[in-house]
C-alpha cells in the first residue's frame, strides 16, 4: 500500500491588487488593467519526523511574503520576445510595438516571465514557494500546486513537480 501526503492552504488574505496587461495572438497587446488575484497552494511529499507534509506556518508564512511582494504594484513580464522592458533606479520604461508606458520604479515588479499570464504567475509564485520552504525548513517538498485566481470563478492552476 502506498500512501501519499498533501496540504492545501487557502485563506482569505492570501490575496494580491496587482496591474498588468498581456499579449496574445502574437501581436495583440491588452489594455492595462488589474485584478485582485486570490492565491491557494497545495503542497505533497513525505512526512518528516513530525509526521508534517510541511509545517502550515511555514507554508503559510512563506506563501504570505510572496503575496504581498507582488499586492499593489505593476506585474511586467521581463522575458517578453517584444515587450521591452528597461528600468533604472527611478523608472521602468515598457515598450509594445507602437505603445510606451512609464512607471516609478518603487511600483513595479519585473517577473522571469514571459507573460503576465495567471498560468506563469502560478508558475512564478509555485518557484518561489519551492525555494522559500527549501530555505525555511531545511526541506523541499515534491510537489506544490498553485491555484491562482485573478477574478471570482476564473483561475489557473500550475503544478510543479520536484523530480
Amino acid at each position: 500500500m502506498t500512501e501519499t501526503y498533501h496540504v492545501r492552504i487557502e485563506k482569505d488574505y492570501l490575496v494580491f491588487s496587482a496591474g498588468h496587461f498581456i499579449t496574445y495572438d502574437g501581436d495583440v497587446c491588452e489594455r492595462l488593467h488589474g485584478h485582485n488575484y486570490r492565491v491557494a497552494a497545495e503542497v505533497a511529499g513525505p512526512l518528516d519526523e513530525n509526521h508534517y507534509v510541511v509545517d502550515f506556518i511555514a507554508l503559510r508564512d512563506t506563501l504570505k511574503a510572496i503575496v504581498d511582494e507582488l499586492d499593489h504594484h505593476m506585474l511586467l513580464p521581463s522575458e517578453h520576445p517584444q515587450i521591452k522592458v528597461e528600468a533604472d533606479e527611478t523608472s521602468v520604461e515598457v515598450t509594445f510595438e507602437d505603445r510606451r508606458w512609464v512607471f516609478p520604479r518603487g511600483d513595479c515588479i519585473l517577473l522571469p516571465v514571459a507573460n503576465t499570464t495567471t498560468e506563469l504567475l502560478g508558475r512564478y509564485i509555485g518557484r518561489r514557494l519551492l525555494d522559500g520552504l527549501q530555505e525555511r525548513t531545511g526541506s523541499r517538498p515534491s510537489l506544490v500546486r498553485i491555484e491562482v485566481d485573478e477574478c471570482f470563478g476564473q483561475s489557473a492552476v500550475c503544478e510543479l513537480r520536484d523530480v
